[in-house]
């Protein structure tokens, strides 16, 4: 890089941390506040990696690659989208502002190109790698993809998240290759300067987990001074220093760096400080490779040549500064601190801003205008720079040129079901896994599906599926199983369409919520199923959460689920999942009985997968249980499967009506709600009551999510919705009964949609290992509980 060259990104560099710290400034102390909360913001995190960014966006990104920037750099990114003319000037005003700038990087609510949503820390900066393990799987399956790199920054404090190490020490993404994860080593946390010589432990960790590790340690006026004579003494001197010490150096005058060095009483090191002015040493003390143009520039390069020529991703550790170029840099407690009206103005005068246009572009026909025009056509971004338009929720997914290509997929490609054929007993878990076998024999479909569990494919019943499709792996490793007889088809090889984890459900969810959203980041539509058991959805929750957040599509089987699991004792008897798919956004949840309900909930997750714009994930919730499959008939022979099947993914159906005696001689009336694995104890309860003189309307809530949502769109839109059709308009005086494999809550708002009394049952407590009989009744769920709460709700009615 030239000096005309270096001149134009250090001024770029400046305009931007100007730009990205009056951001803040101005959303925090002149724009107005009715309400009076905290806006907040982090000034020096985003000043850490005012370089990085920099020459990332000016001069090594290109629009094959996908990137995500630590959370807190989100001002200096959108400020370098605003000096690109990406940006108008009515968003940067509006940072943190209902409808504009979001104050962490959000795929669906930006305005401009994001890649990664971030915010939880750790979770933003491990996707990438899942991300590029999704576009090699496509890459190895369908030829080309849109997307070639993948860059990650993160803060070396983020990296104190444990699923960063979970993720690097992940087996099923070793082989990837085309990753670049910088980080930005500062030294700080939130409260605190990090303790000790920290990043030699994280170097080695790295290396450990197969990673080609880089640093850019020293910017090139100390490595110039480190040539001279007396200059290993220097290097020594602030390689052995601890982070605590260092920080403090660098903020102090030229004469306390030069007694500090005096102590040592290292006469090489007195020598070569000792022609330095005083008002030099700090900034020489400071002068990092992470905030060095022309060092972290040449560190890139390398980066990037290593990636091209070798088999192994890089983590490039680049030393900055918590503040740099702030009045505020490396002050232990800057990590939310924001500078006063005095540092404003002072920070404003030294970077020559004027005070009639303190949001200022580049002089077009400039040297750094013309830089600015060639990142943003290099980059693939759309100019967006009109002030007058307000630009529609996601408008920055559509802000990358060439990067998302048409579906190769119609819905008419994905049937509505598949005819599994079960068997007369069966559990939904067996059903789930003979339907996914089924998808690999439609020839349009099945190369686009892949699935994923967390070392649990066989015990969650995939194993039909592997054994057609195989297992993926970057290379075909030995096969030293060769002539004997096994199972499964566990051949690895780059053709295979399932992908094997650790036990760890943080990666399953990362790596689902990337392999959906394949087709924005890489080109490539891939419909992903991933398996776990129901008790560990809560250990992948942040994950989870993470990806739909992100409007991933997706499709998870979590199963075996409940107190049914009665042998595995109560850590693993899950009870609040159900409030997981009751609750969380861009989630459909089905809670299945019968392997049709299956069929039918995947079949219709797959097609929710296909609209990418709308379409949601999808949850079943699923298990070992063996049901009698002929419970259903009655019901698909009276509504029909067409029907049937409408009104189970709309949230229900009538299971077992009313007997017409009863209620011909108008006898006491009981609602009973229930799905899943409590309908034959519900259908078993139901025959002892209707003996016993009480009519039951036997429900099967197949989704409570979908029921809910039904009515309460139904409440607000003056519409019907699907428990009209399960509790007749003459039947909404009765009381309801909800049982439920799960915490009691999940189907206790029955009631509130026509105000009927109700009792709930479900788990409560932790339950305990034992025969599945003796757990229900331990949690109050089995047949005598059952018709003790029914008997009850019927004398409170009378």
């Amino acid at each position: 890089m030239n000096e005309a060259e270096l001149s134009t990104l250090s001024a770029i560099r400046q305009r931007i941390l100007w730009l990205s710290t009056y951001m803040l400034h101005h959303a925090n102390k002149i724009r107005p506040n009715p309400d009076g909360s905290k806006i907040g913001g982090h000034q020096a995190s985003s000043a850490s990696m005012i370089t990085l960014a920099t020459v990332l966006l000016f001069k090594f990104l290109k629009s094959t690659d996908r990137f995500q920037f630590k959370p807190h750099g989100s001002p200096a990114y959108h400020a370098a989208m605003y000096v690109m003319g990406c940006l108008p000037r009515s968003y940067m005003t509006g940072l943190r502002e209902f409808g504009r700038l979001q104050s962490y990087f959000s795929r669906s609510k930006e305005v401009v190109p994001v890649d990664f949503s971030t915010g939880s820390m750790g979770l933003g900066c491990a996707a990438p790698l899942y991300a590029a393990t999704a576009q090699q799987y496509a890459q190895h399956h369908f030829g080309n993809t849109t997307a070639n790199r993948f860059v990650t920054i993160s803060g070396d404090a983020e990296l104190d998240e444990g699923n960063v190490w979970e993720t690097l020490l992940e087996e099923g993404v070793r082989g990837v290759n085309n990753v670049l994860w910088i980080i930005d080593l500062n030294r700080q946390s939130l409260d605190r300067v990090v303790p000790g010589i920290r990043a030699l432990r994280l170097k080695a960790m790295f290396e450990a987990c197969g990673w080609d590790v880089m640093e850019a340690k020293y910017g090139s006026q100390l490595e110039a001074k480190f040539a001279q004579p007396g200059g290993s003494a220097l290097r020594i001197w602030i390689d052995d220093m601890p982070n605590e010490a260092y920080q403090a150096l660098i903020r102090s005058d030229g004469g306390a760096i030069r007694a500090a060095a005096l102590r040592t009483e290292d006469d090489e090191l007195i020598g070569l400080l000792a022609d330095i002015p005083d008002d030099q040493l700090p900034p020489l003390l400071g002068n990092l490779g992470g905030t060095d143009l022309s060092t972290l520039t040449g560190s890139l390069d390398e980066a990037a040549r290593r990636l091209e020529i070798g088999s192994r991703p890089v983590a490039l550790f680049a030393y900055t500064i918590k503040g740099w170029g702030l009045p505020i840099a490396g002050d232990p407690f800057n990590h939310s601190a924001l500078m006063s009206d005095d540092l404003m103005e002072q920070f404003r005068m030294a970077e020559k801003v004027s005070p009639e246009n303190l949001w200022p572009k580049f002089e077009q026909g400039s040297p750094e205008w013309r830089a600015c025009e060639a990142a943003r056509d290099r980059l693939g971004f759309r100019r967006f720079d009109d002030d007058s338009f307000v630009a529609p929720t996601g408008y920055g997914q559509t802000g990358r040129t060439g990067s998302i290509r048409d579906l190769p997929l119609q819905l008419a490609d994905i049937p509505v079901e598949l005819n599994a054929n079960p068997q007369m007993s069966t559990s939904t878990q067996e059903a789930f896994g003979r339907t996914v076998m089924k998808l690999a024999d439609l020839p349009a479909l099945a190369p686009r599906i892949i699935t994923t569990s967390a070392d649990v494919a066989t015990s969650t019943n995939l194993g039909g599926w592997i054994n057609k499709t195989g297992v993926f792996s970057f290379e075909s490793p030995p096969d030293y199983e060769a002539g004997r007889p096994r199972p499964i088809n566990w051949r690895p090889a780059p053709k295979g369409q399932h992908i094997e984890l650790g036990i760890a459900e943080m990666n399953l969810f990362s790596l689902l919520g990337q392999l959906g959203l394949s087709h924005e980041l890489c080109g490539q539509l891939l419909l992903p199923i991933g398996t776990l058991y129901d008790p560990f959805v809560c250990r992948g929750l942040d994950a989870l959460i993470y990806g739909l957040y992100s409007e991933s599509k997706f499709i998870f089987a979590a199963t075996p689920s409940g107190t049914t699991l009665s042998p595995e004792g109560g850590a693993h008897q899950s009870s609040v999942t159900v409030s997981l798919g009751m609750e969380l956004p861009n989630l459909n949840y089905h809670e299945p009985c019968f392997a049709l309900e299956v069929e039918w909930a995947l079949m219709d997750g797959l097609r929710s997968c296909m609209d990418r714009n709308h379409g949601r994930s999808t949850y079943l919730r699923l298990t070992t249980k063996a049901v009698d499959q002929s419970l259903m008939k009655a019901a698909l022979d009276r509504l029909g499967r067409d029907d049937l099947r409408r009104q189970c993914l709309a949230g229900g159906y009538r299971l077992r009506l009313p007997a017409a005696d009863l209620v011909h001689q108008h006898a006491p009336l009981l609602h009973l709600v229930t799905c899943g694995a409590m309908i034959p104890e519900t259908l078993q309860a139901a025959d002892y009551l209707e003996r016993e003189g009480i009519a039951c309307n036997v429900i099967n809530m197949t989704s409570p999510r979908a029921a809910y949502e039904g009515w309460q769109h139904a409440r607000t839109h003056a519409g019907c919705h699907i428990l009209d059709e399960l509790i007749l308009e003459s039947q909404r005086n009765a009381p309801i009964l909800t049982v439920h494999d799960a915490a009691s809550h999940a189907l206790a708002w029955v009631g509130s949609a026509f105000g009927q009394p109700t009792t709930s049952l479900g788990v409560d407590k932790f339950g305990q290992s034992g025969n599945r009989a003796d757990v229900y009744k331990y949690v109050g769920i089995d047949v005598e509980n059952i018709l003790k709460a029914g008997f009850e709700a019927i004398d409170a009615q009378a």
